[in-house]
């Protein structure tokens, strides 16, 4: 099936519901309008739909080869990201300084969604790139600026993120790969790290890994964490690479899905490494990188949520079996079977309301740089702290509903790998795991995210949904306007019992056991209030007798189904959220059967 990027719906969602207008009017960007960002999309669907996704049935089928110590990626990709780099994708949000094009970060989004649409597991080695170029840019020495920062902006060199052990996964304070002084200002990296995504392949001449390690006088815990660079090949004085690093993959995994993103076990063996930033803080240095992996993660989701969409609606619209129920045809494409088109609009309407979310929050991350004053900066700021869990963790959960109704709507074709549906599925199966799992982004929100303001963040988004609310009064009537008012209501009575149990000496395993009920219940209803705010900009256009009118249509429908499949069920939500640490308490392993 050929992919289509969405780049008409992309600079809608941009410009309509996210507010990209806003960051141009800032003036820091004084390269950007809305011919740039229709350039931008246009060659970045173009380079995505001819170069990518031919490219993603060759990855899944053959995936990476790993051999002698050495990991070859998949048939065409090394040819594929050499003309990626070329293309000056990896540097669009990057610094002037350092050969990026210094656009805004929403935009760079919006273009890495038609990457991951078209192929899931190529677009996973730039997106790393991307965090590893935001780590350095916040906490690198001016010489590790000017050294490594323009060959990852311009696509030359690639970046890994190297955290993960056997025994520490989540809890990274449990690690115990070693960085040893040289005595030279270097350090030797000992250890052994496991799912380095692309920590290893022949695309590039050099790969920067960006490791945790401990200091031999660390503390014990999280807090005795250090972060460090170790290039593939050691530098030359001129910078160009040299001698080989002592650090190798010594075998890739074997995975349920994206095969051709080469997850690697790394092993350290004395291998030269410079510090980042200061000692023992290499946690709160890698969650620089972290954020922007875990944003770039959520439009993973949209983007494989996207193309499984598109594969559905094609399917069903050449499908013929059956009598529609509207036309009486016989032999009619099952897109006239209510259920069916039921799927694809959901569907749909779904992916508007992440890809809103997705995009919101960056633009909240441009105007949290950019904006006029210190306090709209701040406000900008809070907003972002609080989307990106809801963007990573409601938009890939989403993905992955999204493609187990792309397989349904195929039916038994759908279980067949010769329609690309079960790769879908099988693909977006890995974004609610990887960069911190869902869980964690749950517990992330109702931790940090609640705590760190008091709920103040949560209450500006609420105030700012009941604005759209009352300006829906002259589009809708009835149900899809009573249906977002109770959603409000219960997002707003759902943070007012978190924040009061947070404050409660006794209320900790109430706050977790609600939290991935909360995240999802706040996805539900902002990503209700982006498909809002869209319809309010489709009757706007179509008043002013603007764009495609059943384009626009559209746009005013998708919210009255997502009003009435998402909206509607919200009350179960929160129920969900005052179910009690106490109930789960009495979930024994022997109550649950062990």
């Amino acid at each position: 099936m050929t992919f289509r990027a969405p780049v008409r719906d992309l600079a809608f969602s941009l410009q309509a519901v996210a507010g990209i207008d806003d960051v141009a009017a800032t003036g820091a960007f004084p390269d950007y309008d809305a011919d740039l960002m229709g350039a931008v999309l246009d060659a970045a669907g173009q380079f995505s739909e001819q170069v990518l996704a031919p490219l993603n049935r060759v990855g899944d089928q053959k995936g990476s080869l790993y051999a002698n110590g050495a990991v070859t990626a998949a048939p065409g990709f090394a040819d594929a990201y050499r003309q990626f780099a070329a293309g000056g994708w990896t540097g669009l949000s990057a610094d002037a300084a350092h050969g990026g094009q210094g656009l805004p970060k929403a935009l760079e989004l919006a273009a890495f969604e038609t990457v991951h649409a078209a192929n899931m597991a190529f677009g996973l080695c730039p997106m790393l790139s991307l965090a590893a170029i935001e780590a350095l840019q916040e906490h690198g020495t001016e010489a590790q600026k000017d050294t490594y920062l323009s060959k990852l902006v311009s696509g030359e060199w690639t970046g890994a993120m190297v955290l993960t052990e056997p025994q520490a996964g989540t809890d990274l304070g449990s690690l115990t790969t070693t960085a040893t002084p040289n005595g030279d200002g270097t350090y030797a990296l000992n250890g052994q790290k496991i799912y380095i995504t692309w920590g290893d392949h022949d695309a590039t001449d050099n790969i920067v890994h960006l490791v945790l390690a401990r200091l031999p006088d660390a503390p014990a815990g999280p807090k005795g964490i250090s972060l460090f660079l170790a290039p593939k090949y050691l530098l030359k004085d001129d910078g160009s690479p040299g001698e080989r690093n002592a650090f190798r993959p010594v075998g890739v995994e074997h995975k349920l899905g994206i095969h051709a993103s080469p997850t690697c076990v790394m092993s350290y063996e004395g291998a030269t490494a410079e510090l980042v930033g200061q000692p023992n803080q290499g946690l709160s240095h890698m969650f620089t990188m972290m954020n922007a992996a875990r944003l770039a993660v959520g439009v993973e989701g949209v983007g494989i949520a996207e193309r499984a969409y598109q594969g559905a609606l094609a399917y069903a619209l050449d499908r013929r079996q059956g009598r529609s129920v509207w036309t009486g045809e016989h032999n009619a494409p099952i897109f006239d079977h209510p259920d069916v088109r039921r799927m694809l609009s959901v569907m749909k309407a779904r992916i508007e309301a992440a890809r809103g979310i997705c995009l919101s929050t960056g633009v909240a991350a441009d105007l949290a740089r950019h904006a006029g004053t210190e306090e709209d900066r701040r406000k900008w700021k809070a907003r972002e702290d609080l989307f990106t869990p809801i963007a990573k963790a409601w938009s890939t959960d989403m993905g992955v509903e999204v493609a187990s109704m792309g397989v349904q709507v195929h039916g038994g074709m759908g279980f067949i790998e010769e329609t690309g549906a079960a790769q879908h599925y099988r693909d977006a199966r890995i974004a609610p795991i990887y960069e911190g799992t869902n869980g964690v982004q749950a517990m992330d929100l109702v931790g940090r995210k609640l705590s760190m303001d008091g709920g103040e963040a949560a209450r500006a988004v609420i105030a700012d949904m009941r604005e759209t609310l009352t300006a829906m009064a002259g589009l809708f009537e009835g149900k899809p306007v009573e249906r977002f008012a109770t959603a409000i209501t219960a997002v707003e009575d759902a943070t007012l019992w978190l924040i009061d149990r947070k404050a409660e000496a006794e209320g900790a395993a109430d706050v977790l056991a609600a939290a991935d009920a909360y995240l999802r219940l706040m996805g539900d209803v902002i990503g209700g209030w982006m498909l809002a705010t869209g319809a309010l900009a489709a009757k706007t256009r179509l008043d002013a007798g603007e764009g495609d009118p059943a384009w626009l249509n559209g746009k005013v429908a998708l919210y009255e189904v997502y009003a009435a499949n998402i909206l509607g069920h919200v009350s179960s939500r929160l129920a969900a959220v005052g179910q009690g640490g106490a109930l789960l308490e009495r979930m024994t392993p022997e109550a649950l059967g062990a």
